[in-house]
């Protein structure tokens, strides 16, 4: 079984185009079984907004209180989970929207009890259950939730639990979705990339701005054993005739073909 891990941003839920669409049924008619993984950032925003509890960062994760955690459980599993299943149902695909501590699919453990309270970093994938509903004919599209040993509800973050259900299910690729085409280098799309390689361009201001987050997405994928990740967009087709659009990355050479 061939599976590609698709990671959604929040930010990006409402500006998939139908070339995406297109390119996801092209894509399971060459005998790929898509796995759905999305953010919600923005709206979880919005939610603590409305509940006047502060968003607070460090080193790039959410700080998750109690509290925290009800709301972006609440907004992952009952508000953008169920928005993107209905885009995908409204296209004509067969979902299974997942908490992803439903069945224990992504258990996890803290990172930092004391200093981010409930954000976790996924220790083990069930496989089974997501290989039930792959099996079954569904796109299973999860949410970026853990459980804990103790029965905790984790906040994980969406790049890292994306990478780590490619790396459990030896996905033939874990694709990133932007609102860009890929890396643009001196406004050149590159086909392919090394993490050196853009480690370099960072450093030399070639990679910059938004850009920058959109690509340590990619590389978390590859640090976390993922052999290849994808830069695609959400706008315009990233699969077609059998060949991927956008940009590829890997750690090392030799492995992005």
């Amino acid at each position: 079984m061939e599976t590609v891990v698709i990671k959604c941003g929040g930010s990006v839920l409402g500006e998939l185009d139908e070339p995406f669409f297109t390119s996801l049924k092209e894509l399971m008619k060459d005998g790929y079984y898509p796995v759905i993984v999305h953010g919600g950032g923005p709206a979880i925003n919005s939610m603590l907004d409305l509940y006047n509890i502060n968003a607070n960062f460090k080193d790039g994760l959410r700080v998750t209180c109690e509290k925290t955690m009800g709301i972006v459980e609440m907004v992952l599993s009952g508000q953008t989970n169920r928005q993107l299943c209905g885009i995908l149902m409204k296209q004509g695909f067969k979902v299974l929207g997942i908490n992803g501590s439903d069945g224990s699919c992504l258990q996890a453990d803290y990172i930092d009890k004391q200093g981010l309270g409930y954000v976790g970093k996924v220790n083990k994938v069930n496989t089974d259950l997501i290989k039930m509903a792959v099996e079954s004919g569904y796109i299973p599209v999860i949410t970026p939730i853990g459980i804990s040993e103790d029965g905790c509800k984790l906040n994980i973050n969406g790049d890292y639990a994306a990478a780590s259900i490619a790396k459990a299910l030896n996905a033939e690729r874990c694709a990133f979705v932007t609102n860009v085409d890929g890396i643009l280098i001196n406004g050149e799309l590159i086909s392919e990339i090394t993490d050196l390689e853009i480690e370099n361009y960072i450093a030399d201001g070639s990679i910059y701005g938004g850009m920058v987050p959109k690509v340590n997405s990619a590389l978390s994928a590859t640090a976390a054993g993922v052999e290849k990740a994808m830069i695609i967009s959400g706008k315009k087709p990233f699969y077609k005739n059998n060949c991927w659009h956008g940009t590829a990355i890997a750690a090392q050479e030799g492995v992005l073909k």
